[in-house]
């Protein structure tokens, strides 16, 4: 098949390589522009490695990207991951329309931070999907749905890196073999069922200990590697990344106050939290690297008795 990719970064590249492993045609590559100072995108830079032609413009909306895909004369289209808006009368350009990853069970967690969100919401299940995009973000029709697990401790980065990127690339390929085919199915969305949810960025990310140690454990994981869970201590930021839950399980059982530090180990602290407490194993000061709970205690000078700010 002759494909189109509108894409960016790691996932870009993957879903790219890919195509070409397998013999598809790339007839060409849109790209967002890098902000001034940053490093080429990694699609553009495989593209580019590749001999591909490469687009970036800084708005879809443009005529001159339309002409751009016109002229390609593309079977389908392939949206991986793209945060550029692309419209309606851009998508329809390619012969067979265009497909899209979105890292959620639509009509869940449509938006841009769909990952994040179900990890700390306490979810024990999400996936992905592979829709039709249109004018309305992350509502177009399903092609098809792959569903994995969130166990008790996983992350943001393991969610994604383990499953969704793998699962994500594989599933572009089979539901572009099935537009290709005229096999596939074209589910409409239930609107009933859908949700929608913004950014998980750095306000969203702030580590309130007065919560209950289930739902800070949930958020720490759900912003690990990124935005970062943080607290503050002495006026500086501390981020937490990796991290375990000890719940109480006695009248009693919780050690010190909310948001102290209740003990420092040879390898992490806790601090505690409502019904329990969280254990830090890897985290970061406003003025470190990461490093083990153990160091940064020592870095900061942890002791039993300190108490995170509210």
């Amino acid at each position: 098949m002759k494909i189109a990719i509108i894409g960016q970064q790691d996932f870009g590249k993957a879903v790219l390589e890919a195509f070409l492993s397998r013999g598809d045609k790339v007839a060409g590559v849109f790209c967002a522009p890098e902000k001034e100072g940053a490093k080429p995108d990694p699609l553009k830079k495989a593209a580019l490695e590749k001999g591909l032609v490469v687009f970036q413009f800084k708005s879809l909306r443009d005529k001159e990207a339309h002409d751009a895909l016109r002229g390609l004369e593309a079977d389908l289209g392939i949206m991986a991951f793209v945060l550029q808006f692309a419209p309606q009368d851009f998508v329809n350009i390619p012969k067979r329309g265009t497909i899209q990853y979105h890292p959620s069970l639509l009509p869940k967690y449509r938006g841009p931070s769909s990952i994040n969100w179900p990890i700390i919401r306490g979810d024990t299940r999400t996936g992905l999907s592979i829709f039709r995009p249109t004018d309305g973000l992350d509502e177009g029709p399903v092609i098809l749905q792959k569903e994995t697990p969130i166990g008790p401790d996983d992350t943001l980065g393991s969610v994604y890196f383990d499953s969704l990127f793998p699962m994500g690339v594989a599933a572009m390929l089979e539901a572009a073999d099935l537009v290709m085919a005229g096999r596939h199915r074209e589910a409409v969305q239930d609107e009933a069922l859908a949700s929608y949810e913004g950014w998980c960025r750095t306000a969203e990310a702030k580590i309130n200990w007065a919560n209950h140690v289930d739902f800070v454990h949930n958020l720490i994981r759900g912003c690990n590697p990124a935005p970062g869970a943080w607290t503050m201590l002495g006026g500086k930021t501390v981020q937490i990344y990796d991290c375990r839950k000890h719940p109480a399980r006695t009248f009693g059982a919780v050690k010190g106050r909310i948001g102290e530090v209740s003990e420092v180990g040879p390898a992490s602290f806790f601090v505690t939290a409502q019904g329990g407490r969280i254990e830090v194993l890897r985290a970061k000061g406003e003025d470190t690297k990461k490093v083990s709970g153990a160091e940064l205690a020592a870095i900061l000078g942890l002791q039993a008795g300190t108490r995170f700010d509210a």
